[in-house]
């Protein structure tokens, strides 16, 4: 998995935040495996508006691009940091599912012979 982008919305990206949504995106990379080279994952973090100072106004969206579906998981909290983790969480999710879906579709098989 290629992390192709990460960008910072209405604040500043700092080494902090890379760091930590790099570090987040391992679990991701370890379940995409399977569709590498493919798998393409960006990443948006940053505050919802300029002049909130209070409620959830930090914001996290991944988008995971895998062969036959685009993943997307937004979330906001009132810390970057929980954003992230939460956004990954969701998006984790998501590929499991999305895997579990695949696998099924390929063990069921077709129709049985009428005896």
């Amino acid at each position: 998995m290629r992390i192709t982008v990460i960008k910072g919305t209405n604040m500043p990206l700092t080494d902090a935040i890379k760091s930590r949504v790099e570090s987040k995106a391992v679990a991701l990379g370890k379940l995409t495996k399977d569709f590498d080279p493919a798998a393409e994952l960006k990443v948006e973090v940053g505050k919802s508006t300029k002049h909130h100072s209070k409620g959830p106004f930090y914001r996290a969206e991944f988008q995971l691009s895998v062969p036959g579906n685009d993943l997307r998981a937004v979330t906001e909290e009132e810390n970057l940091y929980h954003a992230i983790g939460t956004a990954r969480d969701q998006l984790r999710r998501q590929l499991k599912d999305y895997k579990n879906k695949l696998k099924d579709r390929s063990q069921r098989g077709g129709r049985p012979d009428k005896g």
